[in-house]
C-alpha cells in the first residue's frame, strides 16, 4: 500500500503563489502517475493537474488552472509538485494528490487507487 503526503498549504492573497509538494512512502516515486485534485464542502472532488511517469514529459491541466499551474516532478528528491501561480479566490479547496501505476482515467478521482489526505489552499480577496 502507498502512503501520500502532501505539504505546503496555507492562506495567500489573491494574484500570489504557493507550491505544493506530494511525497510517497516507497523508496521511490518514479514509477506512479501523480494527479492534483481539489475539494470543496459539498461539491465533487475535481481534476486540476496530472503528470506522466518517470520524467514526467506527459503533462494534463484543467482548463480553469491551464497557464497558471504547473505540475512537477523531481525524482532524485522523489517528489512531485504542483505550483500554484496567479491564484484566484475560486481556487480556494482542499489540495490532493493521487498515485497510482497505471491509472484507468488519468483525469479521474476514479482513475487512481492511492490518495493522501490533502492540504487546506485559502486564497483571500
Amino acid at each position: 500500500q502507498v502512503q501520500l503526503v502532501e505539504s505546503g498549504g496555507g492562506l495567500v492573497q489573491a494574484g500570489g503563489s504557493m507550491r505544493l509538494s506530494c511525497v510517497p512512502s516507497t523508496s521511490t516515486f518514479i514509477h506512479y502517475y501523480v494527479g492534483w485534485f481539489r475539494q470543496v464542502p459539498g461539491k465533487e472532488r475535481e481534476f486540476v493537474a496530472a503528470i506522466s511517469r518517470w520524467s514526467g514529459s506527459r503533462t494534463y491541466y484543467a482548463d480553469s488552472v491551464k497557464g497558471r499551474f504547473t505540475v512537477s516532478r523531481d525524482n532524485a528528491k522523489n517528489t512531485v509538485y504542483l505550483q500554484m501561480d496567479s491564484l484566484k479566490p475560486e481556487d480556494t479547496a482542499v489540495y490532493y494528490c493521487a498515485a497510482d501505476m497505471s491509472p484507468s482515467d488519468r483525469t479521474t478521482t476514479n482513475g487512481y487507487n492511492y490518495w493522501g489526505q490533502g492540504t487546506q489552499v485559502t486564497v483571500s480577496s
